[in-house]
């Protein structure tokens, strides 16, 4: 029988009051010294029970003298950098990547077409204007195509929506970086599709946002699969 780590059985059980909320976000957890007296566990293993949580996004730790471990809840942020690191970590082909986003991608515009706000529209609007926009330069529409997509699940309001997409997309996007690919048409076909989901969710229509975006995310990937000759995922640090 393995028995576990005196840093990990800590970790745990500071995980759980966190999660339950006897440490509110923003607060800061017991000093270290406090720590390992209530604990009567060793200074090194209170620091290594700590750096699993600063890990997993519970905590931000803090130097000098007003410094130590704050509390912070986990968000959209803590899904997508785990999510990020699955891809990596497991080397995910680009069709996986591809084939996910088609499953989520519908469901998050028709929850936009629900629960969309103003400001999720002035969001979406801004994005696609700079899609549009023929001028500007490979990495600019790349990033402007990832931010409008975004925008979509934010405007969805569902957290872990959000983490996925903000994951699916910065990794697709990072694999297919190819000029043979995004040429003017595509940038043409890319701008309109995104009108017209758009519209289906400012009109508040979730059957005609999630038909929209299902033919826009499906076309994409068929495209890709056709040109991209790779299928790695090469996602920056």
């Amino acid at each position: 029988m393995q028995v576990p780590k005196a840093s990990d059985v800590l970790a745990n059980d500071l995980r759980e009051r966190i999660l339950r909320g006897d440490f509110p976000s923003g607060t800061a957890l017991p000093p270290e010294r406090e720590l390992v007296t209530q604990t009567r566990m060793s200074r090194t293993t209170v620091r290594e029970a700590l750096r699993i949580l600063e890990v997993q996004g519970l905590v931000v730790i803090k130097t000098g003298r007003s410094g130590g471990a704050f509390v912070q809840q986990p968000d959209g942020g803590s899904v997508a950098s785990s999510v990020s690191l699955l891809i990596r970590g497991q080397q995910l082909r680009l069709t996986a990547l591809l084939e996910t986003r088609e499953a989520i991608e519908p469901a998050c515009a028709s929850l936009a077409a629900k629960y969309r706000t103003d400001d999720d529209l002035a969001a979406m609007d801004a994005a696609n204007a700079i899609v549009g926009d023929l001028s500007i330069s490979l990495d600019a529409f790349l990033k402007a195509n990832v931010d409008w997509h975004l925008a979509v699940a934010t405007a969805s309001h569902n957290e872990l929506l959000t983490g996925f997409m903000t994951a699916l997309s910065n990794a697709i996007y990072s694999s297919t970086e190819n000029t043979a690919f995004v040429d003017e048409d595509v940038r043409k076909t890319t701008f309109r599709a995104h009108k017209t989901i758009t519209d289906a969710i400012r009109a508040g229509d979730p059957a005609a946002a999630t038909r929209r975006m299902t033919k826009h995310v499906h076309g994409y990937a068929e495209a890709v699969v056709q040109v991209e000759e790779r299928t790695e995922i090469d996602i920056a640090e």
